[in-house]
């Protein structure tokens, strides 16, 4: 059984999943796993890796971008109740990649990683906490639900991928100033959605 590791920030994040890469070349890392590691009451983390996933090259196979969109629906809905556990569709917990290739990106990662947690840390922590929380989690829902039509344009769709990022590491490091970052990505979002479709 893996061991649960605490996740705060981005490097604790890769460790987490670099933890998870003790295999062969050939060995496969599933979500499910991954949960395990981070614990499956982490809305923060796990809404900071399907964010980090999102805006990552996996997504230009065809359909993925809304696959990651909608999955992020699912969570923020859960987080917007309070749902104690998250729960996702076993399609996605049985979602794999290849651990020569988890491990190349994070340890490619690990120099971003490093210089992004030198500048977070526990700010404005009511953000974080019921009500405000609940803004966040609409937040979110928007995230997810602008992905859809952007999706149709290339390289928009990395606008709310963000957001989510931040949001995910924001409640993650209980950092309401990212959380505020994300709002304004957001914002940003919804703006080229107007501009692009009216």
């Amino acid at each position: 059984m893996a061991r649960r590791s605490q996740v705060h920030n981005m490097s604790s994040l890769l460790d987490a999943l670099e933890g998870e890469t003790d295999g062969g070349a050939e060995a496969k890392v599933t979500v499910r796993q991954i949960l395990e590691v981070i614990g499956r009451r982490a809305y923060g983390p796990l809404l900071l890796i399907v964010g980090l996933i999102s805006i990552s090259p996996a997504t230009i196979i065809p359909g993925a971008t809304w696959a990651f969109a909608t999955l992020t629906l699912v969570i923020a809905i859960q987080l917007l109740f309070h749902r104690k556990t998250p729960w996702m569709p076993r399609s996605a917990l049985d979602m794999s990649l290849s651990e020569q290739k988890l491990r190349g990106f994070v340890q490619a990662a690990r120099p971003t990683a490093k210089f992004i947690d030198t500048l977070i840390r526990p700010r404005l922590q009511f953000l974080t906490q019921a009500p405000a929380v609940f803004l966040i989690a609409l937040l979110i829902m928007a995230a997810a639900l602008v992905t859809y039509p952007l999706g149709l344009i290339p390289v928009l769709p990395i606008i709310p991928g963000l957001a989510v990022v931040l949001f995910g590491l924001g409640l993650t490091a209980r950092d309401g100033i990212l959380l505020s970052l994300g709002a304004i990505v957001m914002a940003g979002a919804g703006w080229l959605l107007y501009t692009r479709m009216f």
